[in-house]
């Protein structure tokens, strides 16, 4: 029963987004390459807003070891800038205080330039299993170019990493209130 309910959401995903780029003639990137039989769920990007992703982003590899370097990310030129907005965001590197994400915590650190975020780069992320790794692997990379492509710390919550999504969100806000005007 579990895998014909599963099966089904699938499919009707599949048929959903189908219909989407169809209707509004969106090309996407996948935001998955593969993904490794004995995983129990993936990490999928929810978004409520349509995400159009250039078609050359380039999508996080799978770890080989326990140890990580954490990503740094950066404002790339490929992706269109956001609208002008005053940010109210002094020029600096603010420190955002570590979160809670389950298995371990998360801590980010934002550079803000001409009062807009230019990078993003994790301090702390869980790394004591390997599916901690895995997951903020793939995860972390995404919340980071979110937030720069919307200069805030407003971003989608990613299904599958749910605490990682929202101690990001927590760590980077506190990080951004420091940096305010």
């Amino acid at each position: 029963m579990k895998n014909f309910l599963v099966s089904s959401i699938v499919i009707v995903s599949f048929v959903a987004y189908s219909f989407y780029q169809r209707v509004f003639g969106v090309q996407t990137t996948p935001i998955i390459s593969s993904v490794s039989p004995k995983i129990s769920h993936k990490i999928v990007r929810v978004t409520i807003s349509p995400t159009v992703l250039p078609t050359n982003t380039p999508i996080p590899s799978q770890p080989s070891s326990r140890t990580q370097s954490l990503p740094t990310v950066t404002a790339a030129s490929t992706v269109a800038p956001p609208p002008t907005v005053a940010s109210g965001y002094k020029d600096g590197t603010y420190t955002g205080d570590a979160a809670d994400a389950f298995y371990g915590n998360i801590q980010v650190q934002a550079n803000i330039s001409n009062g807009k975020i230019t990078t993003i780069q994790f301090l702390q992320a869980p790394n004591d299993r390997d599916r901690s790794i895995e997951i903020n692997s793939q995860a972390d990379p995404m919340l980071a170019q979110e937030a720069i492509q919307a200069q805030s710390a407003q971003v989608d919550i990613i299904s599958g990493a749910t605490d990682s999504s929202q101690a990001f969100v927590q760590s980077l806000q506190s990080a951004l209130d420091k940096a305010k005007s």
